[in-house]
């Protein structure tokens, strides 16, 4: 994918949380990941907005795991208030926003804000209808702000657009590594 974006100005809004496009080779300044981060811990019931890498600890639950248990010793607890730790992700109101998710995400709107405007493609990959508010329906938004824009999917089942981007989408229903690879 990165040999697509060689010598383009991008930037990638995504709801994963496992990393992918960093395992990918995408640096994390063109990288806003809006709904968490399996990679870090949070206080279970936030009393404070830190975040903690949790890679050395997971890996050692890991190597001590046995009939599906860690040892308990091995469950993290937060550094201020003494309660479990949870993963950093958007799945209830617990979802810390630490300093990290802020830069980012300054990073993604002043993206948009210097983008708004000219010949923009507004690719989603995947993306469905568990949480539409959070790429589809602002990408959708922009696009038919911006009539130099298109608004393009690739998905293998959902792929779709609003009737007012009928002339300025291009909607592929494959698979994404599929559609890569031919474009590649």
């Amino acid at each position: 994918m990165l040999k697509l974006l060689e010598g383009k100005d991008y930037f990638v809004l995504t709801t994963n949380i496992d990393h992918a496009f960093q395992r990918a080779g995408f640096s994390k300044e063109h990288l806003c990941y809006t709904q968490g981060d399996f990679g870090l811990f949070q206080c279970s019931k936030p009393c404070h907005t830190d975040t903690y890498d949790n890679y050395a600890t997971l890996q050692k639950m890991v190597r001590e795991e046995k009939n599906m248990s860690v040892p308990t010793e091995l469950i993290p607890h937060c550094p201020r208030c003494g309660r479990e730790m949870d993963f950093n992700l958007f799945w209830d109101d617990t979802f810390i926003r630490d300093k990290g998710w802020h830069i980012a995400h300054k990073r993604y709107t002043d993206y948009i804000e210097q983008h708004k405007n000219g010949k923009v493609l507004y690719l989603e990959l995947g993306v469905g209808f568990n949480s539409p508010g959070v790429i589809k329906i602002p990408f959708w938004n922009m696009a038919a702000e911006n009539p130099d824009a298109v608004f393009a999917s690739v998905n293998l089942t959902l792929p779709c657009y609003p009737e007012i981007l009928e002339h300025r989408s291009i909607v592929i229903q494959d698979d994404i590594d599929h559609v890569i690879e031919n474009l590649i």
